[in-house]
């Protein structure tokens, strides 16, 4: 069956034909970005940050207008998280660090013969060399900001 219908098929098709549909005229709006888009974009331009922590958190920071992203830091000395690497975050920075030495980072540890980036960035993490950021939302939208060598595994 073509894709107009008419290979001179009469009835029989398995699909069925529509003759009284008129055609849809959508109107071709010049793309804008969304809200959260703008948003992400923002913290993706961040060096070194990896997101962590509630994703309705960070939702939530985008929505009150009173305070900047940098207000809503909390200082190194009152961090209240606990100091050590969720299962979760490690896989997120094995993974990002994996991607970076695939496409040729500079490694920070001795190779040993090694060439498997994830074996590779397991031993940087194991060495506590990864210069990586984990940043976790709090449910008030605060963050906190954890470099990989200060996370315990």
């Amino acid at each position: 069956m073509s894709d107009y219908g008419d290979d001179g098929d009469i009835g029989g098709g398995d699909e069925p034909m529509y003759e009284d549909e008129e055609p849809i005229d959508e109107e071709l709006d010049p793309e804008v970005p969304d809200d959260d888009e703008a948003n992400t974009r923002g913290a993706e331009e961040e060096e070194n940050v990896i997101l962590s922590g509630d994703p309705s958190a960070a939702a939530n920071r985008t929505k009150t207008t009173t305070k900047s992203n940098k207000d809503k830091k909390v200082p190194n000395e009152e961090r209240t998280t606990t100091p050590y690497m969720t299962k979760y975050e490690r896989a997120r920075v094995l993974g990002t660090r994996a991607l970076q030495i695939s496409m040729n980072a500079p490694v920070l540890v001795d190779l040993e013969g090694e060439s498997d980036p994830l074996q590779i960035a397991i031993k940087e993490l194991r060495e506590k060399k990864i210069p990586l950021i984990i940043r976790r939302y709090l449910p008030d939208g605060y963050y906190e900001d954890w470099s990989c060598e200060e996370l315990l595994q």
